[in-house]
């Protein structure tokens, strides 16, 4: 038996074994220890991205974003591929987008001051404005709806929802005047917690338009198998041609 084998089998059922492994458990509960952390986890779940395309998202400098993809990468959270002078990252798969969305359930259902931070961040909502996916589903089949994805204009070219178009929110008002007026419109963005298909919203209807966000954002819909293009199995870093 190696030593390694051995060591291990002395320390079977033992306090210090035990330690071990719930620190190792709670280390990836410590790498989200920071709030810019957990945004790039959001961020990486619309794609991947250099490390500077995250610095600038999350407006930081290159070097302190650099420490918090280390500490990410060391518990697992996420992976890196070297792309000529660029380092590039992306989430270590399906199960850390998954675990990101259940800590924010259990985020907004346990901590009470969740709540008041994403009215103040994102407004007041109206539950009832939210649109569902299978309604949306039945409702791109049958031509009823035109759906504009109002991230920036990279993580829709990463991924997004199959027939959507293009609208960055920051190109919002100059795309307004190409939109029909008699067909419904659904924005969509990151997920639950991003600002944008809100603001979208407000803009759509203060011009005249009928309009409705999805209820949540291209990761959720993603995960749940529903129609995206580029297709999931896509080379990391694909772009579309347009």
């Amino acid at each position: 038996m190696s030593a390694a084998r051995s060591h291990q089998a002395r320390s079977v059922g033992t306090r210090a074994a035990k330690n071990a492994l719930f620190d190792a458990f709670a280390s990836v509960a410590k790498a989200l220890s920071s709030g810019r952390r957990a945004e790039i986890l959001e961020l990486l779940a619309q794609g991947e991205r250099s490390v500077e395309q995250v610095a600038e998202a999350i407006d930081q400098s290159v070097a302190n974003t650099s420490h918090h993809l280390r500490v990410l990468a060391t518990a697992g959270l996420v992976r890196s591929r070297r792309d000529g002078n660029h380092v590039r990252y992306r989430l270590a798969g399906n199960v850390v987008a998954e675990f990101w969305a259940a800590l924010r359930i259990v985020a907004a259902n346990q901590v009470a001051e969740v709540e008041w931070l994403a009215r103040a961040y994102l407004g007041e909502r109206d539950e009832r404005e939210a649109i569902g996916h299978e309604e949306l589903i039945r409702r791109l089949d049958d031509l009823e709806v035109i759906v504009l994805d109002v991230r920036p204009r990279l993580e829709y070219e990463s991924g997004h929802i199959a027939g959507s178009r293009s609208v960055p929110l920051d190109e919002f008002d100059d795309a307004l005047g190409t939109l029909p007026e008699d067909v419904e419109i659904v924005a969509y963005c990151r997920g639950p917690y991003c600002v944008y298909a809100d603001e979208a919203v407000r803009r759509l209807r203060a011009a005249g338009y009928r309009a409705r966000r999805l209820e949540d954002g291209y990761p959720e819909w993603q995960r749940r198998g529903l129609p995206v293009t580029p297709a999931p199995d896509a080379p990391p870093g694909a772009v579309l041609l347009r």
